[in-house]
């Protein structure tokens, strides 16, 4: 136990803790959090003791391979949606839900993070997606979306109302 572990926000309270390893170098810590009994008062509401944690995903799968080189993770997602624009996350959302309804089995991330095109599918791949979709001010306006298969570089334009069965083709 190290009774001088302290975590990086005040409203923590008595416990906290971090899951540390050693098999990460200098980016070991796996798991941290502690109690917060103050928070929610603080945050206006009545005294509400608490208890949390967080967890990076992407941490963990690099653990697991670490520890078991052997391990290949699947893809986490199918298909990346870049948006780029200043109003292209209605739309966004709107076309990952069209998607997700026709594809049901098919894991779709929408980026959020904003960032440009580069960053995006730099993203992309780093979630191992085959496909993006990429939504723009001058797509949205013309009811369009590009389909671009990450692993042959083709990209296609299709209107967004046959972007699913579009994507049923592509994805097999």
């Amino acid at each position: 136990m190290n009774q001088r572990l302290v975590r990086g926000l005040d409203y923590y309270n008595r416990t906290v803790f971090e899951w540390v390893t050693t098999s990460l170098g200098s980016q070991g810590t796996v798991c941290a959090g502690g109690r917060y009994d103050g928070l929610v008062e603080q945050l206006g509401g009545r005294a509400t003791p608490g208890v949390g944690f967080a967890m990076g995903l992407e941490r963990l799968v690099l653990l697991v391979q670490a520890v078991n080189p052997e391990f290949k993770a699947d893809p986490v997602v199918d298909i990346y949606l870049v948006a780029s624009g200043t109003d292209t996350q209605s739309a966004a959302m709107r076309l990952a839900e069209q998607v997700r309804d026709a594809l049901p089995g098919v894991k779709l991330m929408t980026n959020h993070g904003g960032g440009n095109f580069k960053k995006q599918f730099a993203r992309a791949d780093k979630w191992g997606a085959r496909v993006a979709l990429v939504l723009g001010e001058s797509e949205i306006a013309d009811g369009n979306v590009v389909v671009k298969d990450l692993r042959s570089g083709e990209q296609t334009t299709v209107t967004q109302d046959s972007v699913a069965a579009h994507l049923r083709t592509l994805l097999g």
